[in-house]
């Protein structure tokens, strides 16, 4: 566990241990959880999709590509949780794939025709 106070901006950082220089990490979600085992009843998303969901959410450069660095704003869920659990997904791509998901950023999904 890593304790900070509440309203605390929180730095994290994710590194793809590869010796092929050639690959990128892209932050696509990030949801925060109260519960470490259910991440689908009580979820808070920082990020969606690569879809910025919180305003205190940031990204931070790092002049290696395998490096993701972010930071948001530490909370708590409706005064009632002491602890947040995060669970990211991260997606590695080709550098310089312009195709590729990590090149696509904030993806919304197509909303579906509700007619007959």
């Amino acid at each position: 566990p890593y304790y900070i106070d509440l309203n605390q901006n929180l730095y994290l950082q994710a590194c793809l241990h590869s010796s092929d220089p050639n690959l990128i990490v892209f932050v696509d979600t990030c949801v925060a959880s109260p519960d470490r085992h259910d991440f689908n009843t009580v979820t808070y998303d920082i990020i969606k999709n690569g879809c910025v969901k919180d305003s205190s959410y940031a990204t931070y450069y790092s002049p290696y590509s395998h490096f993701a660095r972010f930071k948001f704003n530490a909370f708590e869920f409706i005064s009632r949780h002491t602890s947040v659990y995060l669970r990211c997904e991260l997606v590695v791509c080709r550098l310089g794939d312009y195709s590729s998901r990590c090149y696509r950023g904030c993806v919304r999904r197509a909303r579906r025709d509700t007619s007959s």
